[in-house]
């Protein structure tokens, strides 16, 4: 495999059909890297598609290992667009939340595991260097060995136990202890009862202390620009907007590994509801709102 990741010789004679199989083989692989890097289904979805292209103008002869080549180029471009991600984020209108991901299919997303998919994980990653998060979904969510990460960033194994290490650290250090899956869908269900009726006890027995409303918009009208946190103000928040659900229709659905509400008004999904949780209860209520984001999953 060449180090650069990329070659720009034409493939010549090459058989492209031979080339396509490879590349759909390894694709799910493919979106999984680029999704975990970059918490964007779209973006991992171009990403994906420009690793395409450039595996069609690879002088494919040369490459002895087309996975790990397929999957060193879309690492290290997941890194370079992980960097002008973060700086269109900056202008982004009010809380920025992952893109959700369809994981009905394929619950682990391509991986060996299901590590760095939930939505709370990906929260904690945004933390993390580009190298340092490349490195960590690699090993956690892969199982790549280390020597193998190193030749995909360009360094060292020993640096590379260390970016994971510090990686680990970070999240783990923030992470709280999950519940079951059945036991999330069930807080969640519970939730969308209390919180249709304006029900301020109920809704206060779900909370763990710190338990912060979120609203993804990216400006649009009606949605809140700020989080909403402690037990009280978020009951009192959405005891105040139970006008919202009139209408509205729950579906479920199983996103980034756990399961969300669509909310449909009018026969088209109008937001993504879910709640991240554990043995304290509910401390996140996500709301994705905006439309570039959802329509994916109507």
């Amino acid at each position: 495999m060449t180090d650069s990741g990329v070659n720009v010789e034409p493939a010549g004679a090459d058989d492209l059909e031979a080339a396509a199989a490879i590349f759909t083989s390894v694709r799910p692989r493919l979106f999984g890297i680029a999704y975990r890097m970059l918490s964007s289904a779209t973006e991992a979805e171009d990403l994906v598609q420009d690793v395409w292209v450039r595996w069609q103008t690879t002088d494919r002869s040369v490459v002895v290992n087309p996975a790990a080549f397929l999957a060193t180029t879309t690492t290290r471009l997941a890194i370079n667009s992980l960097q002008s991600a973060r700086s269109r984020r900056e202008t982004y209108i009010g809380p920025w939340l992952p893109e959700p991901v369809d994981t009905s299919a394929d619950p682990y997303l391509g991986a060996e595991r299901g590590e760095a998919l939930e939505f709370a994980a990906l929260l904690l990653m945004e933390k993390l260097t580009p190298n340092e998060r490349a490195a960590y979904v690699l090993r956690e969510a892969f199982d790549y060995p280390y020597g193998q990460i190193a030749d995909i960033l360009q360094s060292t194994e020993p640096a590379v136990r260390q970016l994971v290490s510090r990686a680990r650290k970070s999240v783990t250090s923030e992470k709280r202890t999950p519940v079951s899956t059945a036991a999330q869908r069930e807080l969640l269900t519970t939730f969308i009862t209390a919180a249709r009726s304006g029900d301020l006890a109920a809704l206060e027995r779900l909370f763990a202390p710190d338990v912060a409303s979120v609203s993804d918009g990216n400006g649009a009208a009606k949605v809140s620009r700020r989080p909403v946190v402690g037990v009280e103000r978020v009951a009192k928040y959405l005891a105040a907007i139970t006008w919202y659900w009139e209408g509205i229709e729950v579906r479920w659905a199983d996103t980034n590994g756990q399961t969300s509400a669509l909310l449909y008004r009018d026969g088209a999904v109008e937001a993504v509801l879910t709640v991240t949780t554990s043995a304290d209860g509910i401390d996140k209520v996500l709301w994705m709102m905006n439309q570039a984001k959802i329509s994916a999953l109507s």
